[in-house]
């Protein structure tokens, strides 16, 4: 026979776990991990290796960028015109305009002849400007007005925009903006000048201003005396 009430039991069992929980296990007790010596030894000498192969990796990335071509004025295309130039003057039957004293920052790019004594004789000459623009030259007896027609495709379809005088003369502006080209247009007799590209009114005027008649090629040797 008890003498009285039996001390409860704090140990909780599976079966005491109330409905739609889970009994887990006690976690054990955190403190601070022990390393021995020699690990430690072996961490703390790495280090030095890890930051020697991250160097080695950032000379390496530094190279690199430093042999990778750049894009320079060597690397783009510089075009011999002369050749183009003498056989136009020699065929053509207009005056033939060509540039002469352009600054020294200027290059050609391309050069184009094209056509025959029966018909239209046009001439293309392509240049990088000083500020790294492109302008060129555009020259031919083609008809020169209509759609369709020399202007019209030289100048992209361009939009009327003024006027400019450049060494005496009067040139007709025309601009196309969604593709930034800007063209000088000068009509004469036999021939239309077209100047046109990305560079400026301003670049354009430059080439403008450097145009000089040639003269034609000598039918006959020059006798030596």
């Amino acid at each position: 026979m008890s003498d009285g009430p039996e001390p409860a039991d704090d140990t909780t069992t599976p079966s005491d776990t109330p409905p739609g929980t889970t009994a887990t296990a006690p976690r054990p007790p955190e403190g601070p991990y022990v390393v021995s010596p020699s690990v430690y030894k072996r961490l703390m000498s790495g280090l030095p290796g890890f930051c020697m192969a991250m160097l080695a990796s950032l000379a390496l990335v530094g190279l690199v960028i430093l042999i990778t071509p750049r894009h320079n004025e060597s690397a783009m295309p510089h075009a011999d015109y002369g050749s183009d130039l003498a056989g136009l003057t020699a065929v053509a039957p207009y005056q033939v305009l060509a540039p002469q004293g352009l600054p020294p920052q200027w290059f050609a790019t391309s050069t184009r002849l094209s056509g025959h004594g029966q018909g239209p004789i046009s001439w293309h000459l392509g240049f990088s400007t000083a500020r790294k623009e492109y302008a060129a030259l555009e020259e031919s007896n083609e008809t020169p007005d209509g759609a369709g027609h020399f202007i019209d495709r030289m100048t992209s379809q361009g939009h009327p925009d003024g006027t400019a005088q450049i060494a005496g003369a009067t040139w007709d502006r025309e601009f196309r903006p969604d593709k930034k080209q800007r063209s000088l247009v000068r009509r004469l007799p036999g021939v239309t000048i077209v100047l046109t590209g990305t560079a400026s009114y301003e670049e354009l005027g430059v080439l403008a201003a450097a145009l000089k008649p040639q003269p034609k090629p000598s039918s006959s040797a020059t006798p030596v005396g």
